[in-house]
């Protein structure tokens, strides 16, 4: 059976919605620059969206008194613009499965600020939009889905994750479709935590150069309806032809240095795809811009793709790490890749790294006949996953 992508939507740091995403990406127009939305005492450059809480709420038609967390608010624009662009009607047939790393931690900052100065003071009701599943179910409510919702937090695996929990559903006959992807929201918490990983480029990140030191953050949200064929209204974006999670547990944060979890994530995925490591025509990797991951990888696509290397770049320069939506904002432009038969560059790039001499495309690049495209997300605690798209039909 085909899982078919029906509908796309998405919001990140180049753009809300995604005639404004690929624009940006067309351009080579980066979104990530100075913090503005919170106070923080960390001078790092961030993909912040650029649409304030207050605005979102205006966009989405919500009461101005709402007590909403920004990860919930980023999730219901861009899965309003999924549901949207499929022609879907949400109904006990149709899952939602969503997956957050930072859940409602925004508002529960703001409790705590209010809190700390007075043990009687902050309101609870930013402390009940702090579980993960509380984004889920408020935009779940919101979109009109009856059927219980899902949420998957996996670290930065997780809207991977989502989006392959959603196509094994629709495989096993539990739902006709679903609406799968990730959101997450940039909060102090968050990056203090990176921070303390010693993993924040206080520049403007530069995944796999020569020169790269760590990764820059970044927020925003990414869904895809997906279908099966027999039910298509229109011609899909793509199909969702392959998937598979590994867990090399090799350690908390880190992967392994000869990327043992990404070769493996990506070999059962083009498996099950029944597509040979030849026949990929992109990579749209992980890259985080870490100088462990970046080799990592490097040298997972090595053993895997060997002297016939795809084409390949890492958009975390455009919108930064997304954390726990950078697959469904990524798998969103994959689909636009093949769709639209182009390959995104990888900014910031000038140097190979020593260790392996890959380089990645670094200019917005056309390619006819683009049939299969693999999208990486591999998580702490090497919780690593591949998902395949291929050209519908191929």
């Amino acid at each position: 059976m085909n899982v078919c992508v029906t509908g796309l939507g998405v919001i990140s740091a180049i753009g809300t919605g995604v005639a404004e995403n690929w624009e940006s990406l067309r351009l080579g127009r980066s979104g990530v620059g100075k913090i503005c939305h919170f106070p923080t005492r960390l001078d790092v450059p961030a993909g912040e969206v650029k649409v304030g809480n207050a605005e979102l709420k205006r966009l989405l038609k919500l009461p101005e008194t709402a007590v909403v967390s920004r990860t919930a608010l980023l999730a219901l624009m861009a899965a309003r613009e999924a549901v949207a662009d499929a022609g879907l009607t949400p109904d006990g047939s149709v899952a939602f499965i969503s997956a957050t790393s930072v859940g409602g931690m925004d508002r529960s900052e703001v409790f705590y600020g209010q809190f700390r100065e007075d043990n009687k003071a902050g309101d609870l009701a930013d402390v009940r939009m702090h579980s993960c599943a509380a984004s889920t179910e408020f935009v779940a409510r919101h979109l009109g889905v009856s059927r219980p919702p899902v949420t998957i937090s996996t670290a930065c695996s997780s809207a991977a994750n989502a989006i392959m929990l959603g196509a094994r559903m629709i495989r096993q006959g539990l739902v006709r479709a679903a609406i799968v992807g990730g959101t997450d929201a940039l909060c102090d918490f968050t990056l203090h935590g990176f921070n303390s990983l010693m993993i924040l480029d206080r520049c403007l990140t530069r995944p796999f150069d020569d020169t790269r030191a760590g990764l820059n953050l970044g927020e925003g949200a990414g869904y895809l309806v997906l279908e099966r064929e027999s039910d298509l209204r229109h011609e899909p974006y793509c199909v969702l032809s392959g998937y598979a999670n590994v867990n090399e547990a090799y350690h908390q944060t880190g992967s392994s240095p000869e990327g043992d979890g990404a070769l493996m994530a990506m070999e059962q995925a083009l498996r099950m795809a029944g597509v040979c490591p030849e026949d990929v025509g992109y990579v749209k990797t992980h890259g985080t811009g870490t100088p462990g991951n970046d080799l990592s990888e490097s040298r997972a696509m090595l053993r895997l793709f060997g002297d016939r290397m795809p084409l390949f770049s890492s958009v975390k320069p455009f919108i930064g790490h997304t954390l726990g939506a950078s697959a469904g904002i990524e798998s969103v432009y994959a689909a636009l890749s093949l769709a639209r038969g182009c390959v995104f560059p990888n900014l910031n790039f000038t140097t190979p790294m020593a260790e392996t001499g890959l380089s990645p495309v670094t200019e917005w690049t056309s390619v006819d006949g683009l049939r299969h495209v693999v999208v990486n997300a591999f998580g702490f605690g090497g919780n690593d996953s591949s998902l395949v798209f291929s050209r519908y039909k191929e």
